[in-house]
């Protein structure tokens, strides 16, 4: 296959030219024009690495698309995926929760259901993007370290990340915001979520600690990337390094940030923040963070077409010193490294064909052609 009159995304330029895939890969790109007949026309559009994703909790909406609606596996996995390769996402690490029983039970209750249906459509080749598993351990809670052990040897587990979601730091130091974005979301009463902040805090000061060092030793012995979550202090940022952390997830402050970026963490923000001018909990902003030069890494989180919008808002933005190619790498070249995946993330020979041929209408970006390992996939 070859495609014809695009604008080549490098790793660190743009060139007008042509991309020729044999056997699933990358043979080689070229600038200038190819004529042979075959050629298919890109129309002058922009031609990426498939975009590769993180942390998506993408998956938990079909699921459960509505309250008490628990919707066949295999049905709701093909939903998701179609989804992500529409939005140019080739590569998908499933974000699926351990020990978070904020939803009555609901995300426990469908867990294992949606590990299976991850594990079973990767092996069998029914998804059109390549998913694997990111195991997110919410630490206050006495089942999490036995559930995460149960789970660690499936296949595909990629990325765990650690977190503790409880009031009074990290990301709900404000315990204003806390209570807001809690009783918003679960409609509770004042007393109630009294009774609900208070056990809170009991579980994070029983179970985060113990958690937090046994599931880190068990990343390091296997050799699991593991991530890091609302670091909000240096302390926390330290913590995290000495427990083998690469990735920094969602830091929620400046301080953090530059503390994360300078140990050698990759610093990963959400393009939502991106697209949306800022923290929806009022923490720090990611374009801040781009202009200091400290966001190595974008993830979609719960919107798939924010990452490839978020792309090109960077790098529009004069704030900043992001190039495209450079903005375009925060959710290519930047996560397949720190994940280890050397045969993906860049135009380059010999890596996978996964491709997004994008075009601009009106000013918004858009997907027009998606293909993995050579193969279109939309």
């Amino acid at each position: 296959m070859i495609i014809n009159n695009v604008r080549l995304v490098l790793s660190d330029e743009i060139v007008d030219g042509s991309l020729e895939v044999r056997d699933g890969a990358i043979r080689n790109f070229a600038a200038g024009a190819s004529l042979l007949p075959q050629a298919l026309d890109g129309e002058g559009g922009w031609l990426l690495p498939g975009l590769i994703e993180l942390h998506t909790d993408n998956l938990d909406k079909f699921f459960t698309p509505r309250p008490n609606v628990d919707w066949p596996a295999h049905s709701a996995m093909s939903s998701h995926d179609a989804l992500m390769v529409a939005n140019g996402i080739t590569t998908v690490l499933d974000a699926v929760a351990i020990g978070d029983v904020r939803d009555g039970g609901h995300r426990a209750g469908t867990l294992q259901k949606m590990i299976d249906a991850i594990i079973a459509t990767r092996h069998s080749d029914m998804t059109r993007a390549d998913h694997r598993l990111h195991l997110r351990c919410e630490l206050p809670h006495d089942s999490t370290l036995s559930l995460f052990e149960q789970l660690m040897e499936k296949p595909g587990v990629s990325l765990v990340s650690l977190m503790d979601h409880s009031p009074g730091q990290r990301q709900f130091v404000s315990p204003v915001k806390y209570r807001e974005y809690t009783q918003g979301k679960y409609h509770l009463t004042d007393r109630q979520m009294d009774e609900y902040e208070e056990q809170q805090i009991a579980l994070s000061a029983r179970w985060a600690a113990p958690n937090r060092a046994a599931i880190a030793a068990h990343c390091r012995q296997r050799g699991i990337t593991l991530a890091s979550h609302d670091d909000a202090t240096l302390e926390h940022v330290l913590e995290s390094r000495d427990l083998g952390s690469a990735i920094a997830e969602f830091p929620t402050t400046e301080e953090a940030a530059l503390a994360s970026h300078q140990l050698g963490l990759q610093v990963l923000m959400g393009a939502p923040n991106i697209v949306r001018g800022g923290s929806h909990s009022g923490n720090v902003a990611a374009h801040h963070l781009a202009t200091l030069g400290v966001l190595d890494i974008l993830s979609s989180d719960y919107y798939p077409a924010s990452l490839l919008d978020a792309a090109f808002r960077i790098a529009a933005d004069e704030t900043n010193t992001f190039s495209l190619p450079q903005a375009v790498m925060l959710m290519t070249g930047n996560p397949a490294r720190a994940l280890g995946l050397a045969d993906r993330g860049q135009i380059a020979e010999g890596k996978r064909a996964d491709l997004v041929l994008a075009h601009r209408h009106n000013g918004h970006v858009y997907v027009k052609n998606v293909w993995r390992q050579g193969r279109q996939v939309f």
